[in-house]
Order: structure tokens, then C-alpha cells, then sequence
């Protein structure tokens, strides 16, 4: 039986003071209240604020003892704001249990989480399952009820252990601005898809950015990549080229098998390595939300999520903006977070000048807005297009591809080659109802398209990995691509020049990528007659010929983020094109995204990366990163994961000088300028 406990009072402070020319009594001073953000991380002991008894676990759970050196110290480990879990030295956790009992598990996750709610100076704690209050029952053991009262004191405490997690394992303090207002300097990572663990029904990528649970929860992988990988076909065909292999399905702690930089479907964005890579420089992170409803449909395993693209835009966007406050919770409390999601440049521009990362939200899907189609016929209208828009840039997004990787209602693609775009194709059939279909460039042309693979020969693997329901699709006859160069026909659509121009109005970054090379011609043709500068390469899929156009309105190149060797080869010819002013430019990562990541650079062995090193400002010194039990190294792992993207930037300096890290620290301030100048044009 559980008693009831009479709230305490609290003491009233009076105290006076001194107003002009009198003496007078304030009114009673309430306490200061207690602020349930700060625990975060800290080692507290659990009070009982009315018999002032501490909490203990034992074999059964946990009892109240009325020596207070007898009590367990916790580890408040935050799941969410306003949210812990009591960590114990041990590694056992206080959980809700049947009949109004409170035991104990090592396994993080709902019945071990409480939220926490302040009462002038005590709090009270609910479990997070069923509401019901951490209470004290009769014979003085911790239990849980619906007679919640603001009774708990946490006090400090020492020997709490460690809740595990990856340490960025930097030193110093990152880059501030001087004002609010000042130019920036910094990293941009103009593409990136840390939402993407949602891609293709939720079960297709394995791991995720964040848990409430902490590093042994998010870095796990997907239950059919187990006995070595032999069942992980999309993981073995995008990594090897073939549906047949194995790898470690190790993550955390020995990360044995993953995250690798050719390995496409494990979790390359974790928490913790993307705040490395903001202790490291990166200043702005463009965050693409990333769908495709065809390969989603078509692909077996599923979490039970939808697969239009627009609701997962919706659902990733809503998580982007939990991860923000995950992250805030570990800073202890809102806004104290280094992950800042921005909408406007001006915001943008104070968050770095705060020492902060900015993101901004952008979409890159195959059938924006729904725009899709069958055959000829469009999926959307012009109404459709503008009250998409308008919802989009309510949920904050400012950046935007017209065309991903399917010819859609508004334009063609540039198609994809490889295993990629095998898939790719067949999701093009799926949604449209036709192959792509490339034609020999004119003669002289300048620009082509990527040549498709031949789906002949390549049946057994497509079922393979996409299911024996592709089979249909795969039968009769199928298209023979010739030689290239190859171009596609489709430009844009009557639509698609009406979503450029319904970008333009609103002041969005519009993502020339991934266009055909006739649809980018068309593109670069209506924002040259608008004089619009709110454009962007971000990952190298546009042509030479548009880049320099693209750069004279004062849109900003952001190269893949290849093997450094390569990269600088981008930078290079970007530079030799850049137009009058500031020239900054940004890598596009495309972590989490079907494209590999930065590989170890050939021949490093002659000129590697030395440890530690410091940042482009020197505020910061970088050792080599230890993630649970490995340590990574450039210079044998590549860009493995996004913490070491630091790293690579250390890379492009030991082989092409301290320029290349001037213009790349450039970037954040060169997108921050040509968002400006989109958000004066817009209408």
C-alpha cells in the first residue's frame, strides 16, 4: 500500500530593500526553481525531499536508507529534454515493473526513462510508459504510482560511471564572430542526409544519427545483415558490385564491418561524429530529406512507414528537428545545443557567429511536391506545385531539387550508372512506367548525360536485392542502351518551369543537380533573365558549362567530397572559373546517400596526414578519432564516417597548400551571400 505524503511547505524568504528616498518590505521571495535541464550528464544521488532518506539500488530494485554515504549515485543520462535515465555505476537503470514496482535493467530504452518536472526546489519524475509517478511505498522501497508528489532531491554525488558514447576527442573551443552580424568563416557541407535511416520503408539502412537510448542503440545493424552479411544483398551489390558477400555486422563498440566509405547502407552521421566534424570547421550542414517512393514500394523489408515521398519529407523533417533537441538535452537545455536548424541566412549567420553549426533543411526526392507521372501525364498542377512549396517552406526548407532520379512531372533526369543505376531504373519503370530512354547527343554538343547500365544480364541480381516481385518488370524486352555520349530528351516541362520560377519567388536555393543537361540549360536560362543567384552544385552530378554559368549569377560549387586527390583536381577548375568577389567553396559529403564516401588517397604513404594537427583557426587540435574501441586514421580509413571529414580537409592541405583550406573556408560565408542575395529577389 502506498501513503500519501503531504507536500512540504516552503520556507519564505522576506527581505528588504532600497528604493529612492524609502525603505520598504518586498513581497516573499519564492526559491529559485529548480532547472530539470541542468542534471544532464551529471552524477546525483536520489532524495527522498521529505524524509530525507537516499536511494539504493539492491537485488530487487532500489529501497531508501537513511545513511546518505550508502547511497547509489547516479548518472542522469538525458533521453530528450526533460527526460533521463538513472545510469548506475553498475549499469543498471531504475525501470517501471508490474503492481506499481520499480526494478532494474541494463537495456536503455521506454520503462527506464523518466520525465522530469520541478516544484519550487524539489522535483518529481514520471515513468515515461504510463505516467505514473516515482514514488517511496510503506516499507520504504522505490516504486512507481498515480499519487505523484514534488518530493525528490537530487544531490551531487561522485563514482557515477560513464554512460557509453563516442568522445569527439578534440581540444580547444570552436570559432566565434565577433557580432552577430559578422562575416563568417567556416566549413559548408552543402550535402548531406542525416534523416536518411527513414530511406526506402525505414529497414534498407542500418543505424541511425541518434537514440534516446544512447551509441548501443542507434549504431546497430539491420537484423538481416546478420551471420556476417550473407543476406545484406543491397548492402554487398552497392559495396562490391555484386549481391553475394559478407561483412561484420559489428557497430558499436569494435565497429569491425561499418561504417566503411564504400559501405552505402550503414549509419555514417552519428551525433557525436557530426559534432567532430563542427569542432573540425564545418560551419553549415545542408541536411537533404531524401525519399524514393518506387524503390520503396519495391524493396521487401519495411518498418511499416509510408513510402510517399512527401510524407517521409514531412516525417524527416519532424526528426531533424528531435535531433536538435537530443542534442540540446546533452547542452542542458533549449537552444544550448550546438545543432542549430536555420530558415533565414541572417539566423544562419548568427548561429555560426555563436560558435554554433547551421542546418538548413533541403528536399531531394524523385517525385517533389508529388509530382510524378505516367506516361505523359503529370501527377501535379500548378496549384499542386505552389501550395507544396508553401508547405515546405513552413517546415523550413529552403533548398530544393526540381528533379532527383526519375524523369518526374517537371523534368528529365540525368540518369545513373552502375549498381546504383540499376536500381534506379527499375524504379523509373515502376513509378512512370518506362525505362529510361537516352538519345545519341547532338552532334557537336558539348554536355551529356551518364550513360545507363544495361538491365540485360542483370536480372537475377536486380531480384536479388529488390525481390522476386521485380520480376515482372524484368521480363520481355528490355532496353539496349548504345554507346554514348548519351543525352536525355527531356527538358523541362511547362510545370518544371513553372516550380523554377515558384523557387525563385520564394527565395529558395535551388538545386541544379541531378537535372538533365537539358533541363539545367532551361533552368540557368530562366534565372538568368531573373538575374537569380540562389543556385547551387552540391555534389558534382551538373556539367562544365553550367558550372560557369551557375558561378556568373553567383551561385555557389560545392564538389563531391571524393578521394582528396580528386577533389582538389574540382576545386581547381572551380577556381579557375570563379567570378568577381568572394570565391568560397563547399563539398557535398552525400553521407548516408547511395554514393561512397572520400577513399584513402593513393600514395599517401609519401606525404600523409601527421597527428594532431590543427584546425584551419587553430583553436582546435585533432588527434587521431577513437569511436568505442577503434581508432580511425585518414590516412588508412578514408572518410569512413562523417567525424573524419576534418581530417580529409587536412588532406587537401598536405597536397595542395593552405589555399585550398582559405577557399573552403570561404564557403560557409559565399552560401550565406548568395542566400541573402535569393531572399531579396524573392516576390
Amino acid at each position: 500500500m502506498l501513503r500519501r505524503l503531504r507536500r512540504p511547505t516552503t520556507a519564505v524568504v522576506v527581505a528588504l530593500v532600497a528604493t529612492v528616498g524609502t525603505l520598504t518590505a518586498c513581497e516573499p521571495v519564492p526559491p529559485t526553481p529548480v532547472d530539470i535541464y541542468s542534471f544532464a550528464g551529471g552524477c546525483h544521488a536520489l532524495r527522498d525531499a521529505t524524509t530525507g532518506r537516499v536511494v539504493r539500488l539492491d537485488a530487487l530494485g532500489a529501497t531508501t536508507v537513511a545513511d546518505a554515504a550508502r547511497a547509489t549515485p547516479f548518472r542522469m543520462q538525458a533521453t530528450a529534454l526533460g527526460r533521463y535515465l538513472f545510469f548506475g555505476p553498475d549499469g543498471r537503470m531504475l525501470q517501471v515493473a508490474p503492481l506499481g514496482t520499480v526494478t532494474t535493467t541494463k537495456t536503455p530504452g521506454p520503462p527506464a526513462d523518466w520525465t522530469i518536472t520541478a516544484s519550487g526546489a524539489q522535483v518529481s519524475f514520471a515513468a515515461l510508459t504510463n505516467g505514473r509517478g516515482l514514488t517511496v511505498d510503506r516499507s520504504g522501497r522505490v516504486a512507481h504510482s498515480t499519487l505523484v508528489e514534488a518530493r525528490w532531491e537530487l544531490v551531487g554525488a561522485t563514482g557515477c560511471a560513464a554512460f557509453p558514447d563516442i568522445d569527439p576527442g578534440m581540444t580547444g573551443t570552436p570559432l566565434r564572430g565577433p557580432s552577430p552580424t559578422a562575416r563568417v568563416r567556416g566549413f559548408l557541407d552543402a550535402h548531406t542526409h542525416v534523416s536518411a535511416f527513414r530511406f526506402l520503408g525505414g529497414r534498407f539502412h542500418c543505424g541511425r544519427p541518434w537514440s534516446p537510448y544512447g551509441v548501443t542503440v542507434a549504431l546497430e545493424d539491420c537484423l538481416d545483415h546478420q551471420g556476417m552479411g550473407v543476406a545484406a544483398a543491397a548492402e554487398n551489390l552497392l559495396a562490391t558490385g555484386s549481391p553475394v558477400g559478407t561483412h561484420d555486422p559489428d557497430g558499436w563498440p569494435t565497429f569491425a564491418g561499418w561504417p566503411r566509405p564504400e559501405s552505402l547502407t550503414h549509419e555514417g552521421t552519428y551525433w557525436r561524429w557530426i559534432e567532430r566534424a563542427w569542432r573540425g570547421g564545418l560551419r553549415i550542414m545542408v541536411n537533404d530529406l531524401v525519399e524514393n517512393g518506387a524503390l520503396c514500394e519495391i524493396y521487401p523489408l519495411k518498418a511499416g512507414t509510408s513510402c510517399n515521398e512527401m510524407d517521409s519529407v514531412r516525417m524527416q523533417a519532424a526528426d531533424m528537428y528531435a535531433l536538435q533537441d537530443y542534442i540540446d538535452a546533452q547542452f542542458k537545455g533549449p537552444g544550448k545545443g550546438f545543432f542549430r536548424i536555420v530558415t533565414s541566412s541572417a539566423e544562419a549567420r548568427r548561429v555560426i557567429n555563436e560558435g554554433k553549426l547551421a542546418v538548413v533543411l533541403g528536399v531531394e526526392v524523385s517525385e517533389v511536391l508529388d509530382c510524378g507521372r505516367t506516361g505523359q501525364t503529370p501527377h501535379c498542377t500548378e496549384q499542386m506545385i505552389d501550395d507544396g512549396l508553401d508547405e515546405l517552406h513552413d517546415l523550413g526548407v529552403r533548398s530544393l531539387f526540381p528533379v532527383h532520379k526519375f524523369d518526374n512531372a517537371l523534368g528529365g533526369t540525368a540518369y545513373d550508372d552502375g549498381a546504383t543505376g540499376l536500381l534506379v531504373n527499375v524504379g523509373n519503370r515502376w513509378a512512370t512506367g518506362e525505362w529510361w530512354s537516352p538519345e545519341q547527343c547532338a552532334p557537336g554538343a558539348a554536355e551529356h548525360d551518364n550513360e545507363p547500365t544495361n538491365l540485360n544480364g542483370n536480372q537475377e541480381v536486380l531480384a536479388a536485392v529488390l525481390g522476386e516481385g521485380v520480376r515482372p518488370l524484368l521480363g520481355g524486352d528490355l532496353p539496349a542502351y548504345p554507346m554514348g555520349p548519351l543525352c536525355n530528351p527531356r527538358g523541362l516541362t511547362d510545370l518544371g518551369r513553372h516550380a523554377i520560377e515558384a523557387l525563385a519567388d520564394r527565395g529558395m536555393i535551388i538545386e541544379t543537380d541531378h537535372l538533365s543537361v537539358k533541363a539545367r540549360q532551361e533552368t540557368l536560362a530562366i534565372l538568368e533573365r531573373r538575374g537569380y543567384s540562389g543556385l547551387i552544385t552540391s555534389h558534382s552530378w551538373g556539367d562544365g558549362t553550367s558550372q560557369e554559368r551557375l558561378q556568373d549569377l553567383g551561385g555557389v560549387v560545392a564538389p563531391y567530397a571524393v578521394t582528396s586527390s580528386d577533389y582538389v583536381e574540382d576545386w581547381r577548375r572551380a577556381r579557375a572559373t570563379r567570378a568577381p568577389g568572394l570565391f568560397g567553396i563547399g563539398y557535398g559529403t552525400d553521407t548516408n546517400g547511395l554514393g561512397a564516401q572520400a577513399d584513402v588517397r593513393p600514395g599517401n604513404a609519401a606525404n600523409p596526414v601527421r597527428y594532431p594537427f590543427r584546425t584551419f583557426d587553430g583553436g582546435t587540435v585533432v588527434d587521431r578519432h577513437r569511436s568505442g574501441t577503434r581508432v580511425w586514421d585518414i590516412n588508412t580509413d578514408g572518410a569512413a564516417h562523417y567525424g573524419l571529414f576534418p581530417d580529409w580537409v587536412e588532406d587537401l592541405r598536405v597536397i595542395a597548400g593552405p589555399q585550398i583550406v582559405e577557399d573552403l573556408a570561404n564557403g560557409a560565408e559565399a552560401y550565406l551571400q548568395m542566400w541573402a542575395r535569393a531572399e531579396r529577389a524573392a516576390r
